[in-house]
C-alpha cells in the first residue's frame, strides 16, 4: 500500500526546496562583484597605458628641445617665437615640422626665394621627437591619419579635385612648375602620401592652405590616390617630355621637327650643287 503524505510534511518538503534555492540578492551581489572587478582591470590598466604614454612623449619632447636648441633655434628662436631670419612655430603643428624636416627643406640650408628639397638631415625617431615638442607649445594640424595614405580613393574623383585645386601651379599631371620671383612649384611625383597631405593642410612656401572645410580628409584621400596612379601609369603616348604640356611639346618641335627640316633642305641642296 503507498504511503501517504501528511499536509506537514508537504509544508516541509516545501520550505526545505525554498532553504536551498539561491537568494536573489546573491544574483545581484555577483553582478556587482563582477563589474567592479571589470572596472578596476580596466581602469589599472588604462592607467598604466597612459602612464606610459605620458612617459614616452615627455621624453620625445625633452629629446626634441635638444634637437630643437642646436639645429633650429638660431632661426626661430629659444621658444619658438621666431626672429628676422625665421618665422614663429608656435601652433604650426606637428605636420608642418613632419612636412618641412621629413622632406629635408628644413634645417635651410642657404636663404633664397623658397626653401629647396634635399637629403633629409634626421632620423625618423629625432623627426618624430622635433614635432612632438613644437607640438607641445600650442595645437596646430596633427600627423595625417593612416587610413588616409594607403591611396585606395577614388581616383577619378581625385584628378577632378586636383585639375581644380591644384594642376595650376602643380601641373594637371604633377610635374610641377614655375611661379613667380624665382619660386616654383614642385614636382609631385613619388612624394610620400603623408607629405602630399601635410603640404595641404599647413601650406608650404606660396602654397594654399586646405584645410577640412576647403578638402575634407576623403578628398585629399582622393587625390592621394589620383597620384598614386600617375606614379604607377606611365604616359601611353609614348615619350612624355617631361610632362610640361604644351612648352615643352612645342619646344621639341622647334629644335627637333624644325631642325630636321632645315638639315635635309640642306642636304638637297648641297646634293644638287
Amino acid at each position: 500500500m503507498a504511503k501517504s503524505t501528511t499536509p506537514r510534511a508537504a509544508k516541509n518538503a516545501r520550505t526545505n526546496r525554498k532553504a536551498g534555492r539561491r537568494s536573489p540578492l546573491a544574483s545581484v551581489a555577483l553582478i556587482v562583484i563582477g563589474l567592479v572587478a571589470t572596472g578596476g582591470a580596466y581602469a589599472m590598466f588604462t592607467s598604466s597605458a597612459t602612464a606610459n604614454t605620458a612617459t614616452a612623449n615627455s621624453t620625445l619632447t625633452s629629446d626634441g628641445a635638444k634637437l630643437f636648441a642646436a639645429n633650429c633655434a638660431t632661426c626661430h628662436g629659444m621658444n619658438l617665437q621666431g626672429t628676422k631670419d625665421g618665422p614663429t612655430l608656435i601652433g604650426v603643428g606637428a605636420a608642418s615640422v613632419d612636412f618641412q624636416v621629413g622632406t629635408g627643406r628644413m634645417p635651410l640650408a642657404a636663404s633664397g626665394p623658397q626653401a629647396e628639397q634635399k637629403p633629409v638631415q634626421f632620423t625618423a625617431n629625432q623627426i618624430k621627437a622635433l614635432y612632438t615638442y613644437v607640438a607641445s607649445f600650442a595645437p596646430g594640424p596633427g600627423i595625417p591619419d593612416k587610413q588616409y595614405l594607403g591611396g585606395n580613393g577614388d581616383a577619378a574623383k581625385g584628378a577632378v579635385l586636383f585639375r581644380t585645386n591644384c594642376a595650376m601651379c602643380h601641373n594637371v599631371a604633377g610635374a610641377g612648375g614655375a611661379l613667380t620671383e624665382g619660386k616654383y612649384a614642385p614636382s609631385l611625383a613619388g612624394v610620400s602620401a603623408k607629405h602630399v597631405i601635410e603640404a595641404m593642410e599647413t601650406g608650404p612656401q606660396n602654397m594654399p592652405v586646405f584645410n577640412d572645410n576647403n578638402l575634407t580628409p576623403a578628398d585629399k584621400a582622393n587625390i592621394v590616390t589620383y597620384l598614386k596612379y600617375l606614379d604607377k601609369n606611365p604616359s601611353p603616348g609614348g615619350l612624355d617630355l617631361g610632362n610640361l604640356g604644351p612648352v615643352s611639346e612645342g619646344l621639341f618641335l622647334w629644335i627637333f621637327g624644325l631642325g630636321t627640316i632645315v638639315g635635309i633642305t640642306i642636304w638637297l641642296t648641297a646634293k644638287a650643287n
